[in-house]
């Protein structure tokens, strides 16, 4: 019965954190996240390798999942609360044993997602390089060893110069956060007012391309090239959960987390639809840059001050997604080492800054090391899996606690209970099983791993454990 022992709601607990972040910061941090990786990086990769021109109907169906999960987000927000995001919901509503698993989804959701995120800015920023000062970085010091160089040396450096803002506080984080958000949302505007009368329709002909299996048996394009790049862009929506890991340092968790959340996602989906069809509009899908995307499609137009613009506001952007990612991450594993699945001393805040300084500055440096030598696909479809296994358990949460905890005050409530969970779950998994099987083999190997530590480690050290 240990596996399903649960913690107690304590809204008045004194985390050491500080509550300084209004409606108006969580509403950036959710865009800050969502835009950037899937507009600036991800769309290249899954327009060129998986739908084509259909990938307007891949972001589409993935967002669709994501508003019936980001539902379920906000009621358990509005509710529970905490630094944890969906592993403190699942402790409150289902138990310790699967609190742990999606706790341990989340950390590889959010580190791998961090390391990812900055592969894609290491592109724009040699582009930006190259297109502003003549200054082409060697292949060799931009790339992974399994790409043909020795390391990606520009997406381990910004994550290391983040590790050092978010040590310095929270709400200069948010600041920051802010100001960059403002600076992608024009760029993106530019790019749509710039290429949007560039667009070409037979570019979009056909718009779901013929199935085809490559040398090694992978299937690309067609129906399922859809589902498969819907799972793969997935990974751009997840800012909205970072948001709900806000929720010690929210002025008002229970009524501005639901609106940060569901706020974010609806104007980021928007967007999303829109510049996928124009870049595949104005390029063939089949001659989409990987890294680059946007950038390149505007020299391909031979607007060249537009490259430059464009790549400059993708580097603003994207570090943004990153900021947040990985500030997402030091909050749940602050939370899981203060219930003690993880060593306590990773829970130590530093009193001047109100920050994890140590945690911060460790996973960093973690997070350097996949950046610099993982190459940017396989990265992101592994993170995908861990992500939407999260948001399954998430959209389960909420039907059990309806049922265990139906007296618990919540701000926010999820309609039409249990459809709409139970519509999230099918999504998810659908786009679960949409991802190639070497994903899966490789999460299957992370899951163990934590299924390892959980009883060799979390069960016996858990704050509940000690207590009884």
């Amino acid at each position: 019965m240990s596996l399903f022992r649960t913690k107690p709601i304590d809204p008045n607990a004194n985390t050491g954190l500080r509550r300084c972040l209004t409606a108006w910061d969580l509403t950036l941090l959710g865009i800050g996240c969502i835009i950037g990786t899937g507009i600036f990086v991800l769309t290249g990769v899954a327009a060129a390798q998986h739908a084509g021109p259909a990938i307007v109907l891949s972001f589409v169906l993935s967002g669709t999942a994501c508003a019936f999960a980001a539902l379920c987000y906000a009621e358990l927000a509005s509710a529970v609360g905490g630094a944890g995001s969906a592993y403190g919901y699942a402790y409150v509503g289902i138990g310790e044993f699967a609190a742990w698993v999606i706790g341990w989804m989340l950390l590889l959701e959010y580190s791998v997602a961090t390391a990812t995120v900055s592969i894609g800015w290491s592109g724009y920023f040699a582009s930006i390089l190259d297109g502003f000062f003549g200054i082409k970085l060697p292949a060799a010091l931009t790339s992974a060893p399994s790409e043909g160089g020795i390391a990606n040396l520009p997406a381990m450096a910004i994550v290391l110069a983040l590790a050092g803002l978010l040590s310095w506080g929270v709400k200069e984080s948010a600041r920051f956060n802010g100001v960059m958000v403002m600076i992608k949302l024009a760029t993106i505007l530019a790019f749509i007012a710039i290429a949007g009368p560039h667009v070409n329709l037979e570019n979009w002909s056909p718009f779901i391309p013929e199935r085809v299996v490559d040398a090694n048996g992978v299937g690309h394009y067609g129906v399922a090239g859809i589902s498969t790049a819907a799972a793969l862009i997935f990974f751009a929506y997840i800012g909205f959960d970072a948001v709900s890991t806000a929720g010690e340092e929210a002025i008002k968790p229970q009524r501005d987390l639901p609106l940060g959340i569901l706020a974010s996602l609806a104007i980021c989906t928007v967007l999303y639809i829109i510049v996928s069809g124009i870049l595949t509009g104005v390029v063939p899908y089949q001659q989409i840059d990987l890294k680059a995307p946007v950038a390149e499609a505007m020299k391909g137009l031979g607007i060249s001050w537009a490259q430059g613009l464009i790549a400059t506001g993708a580097i603003f952007g994207i570090t943004t997604v990153m900021l947040v990612l990985y500030y997402g991450l030091t909050r749940v594993v602050l939370a899981m080492s203060r219930d003690g699945l993880l060593p306590a001393g990773m829970a130590t805040v530093h009193p001047k800054t109100q920050t994890p300084v140590k945690l911060i500055l460790g996973s960093g440096v973690v997070i350097a090391f996949i950046a610099g030598f993982f190459p940017i696909g396989r990265v992101a479809e592994l993170v995908n899996l861990g992500t939407l296994g999260a948001f399954f358990l998430v959209c389960a949460s909420v039907i059990v606690l309806r049922k265990t905890r139906p007296a618990l005050p919540r701000a926010f409530r999820v309609p039409m209970v249990p459809l709409i969970p139970i519509l999230g779950m099918s999504f998810c998994g659908w786009l679960m099983f949409s991802l190639p099987l070497a994903t899966w083999t490789a999460f299957i190997i992370w899951m163990t791993l934590g299924l390892i530590m959980y009883f060799a480690y979390s069960r016996s050290h858990s704050t509940l454990a000690q207590a009884s």
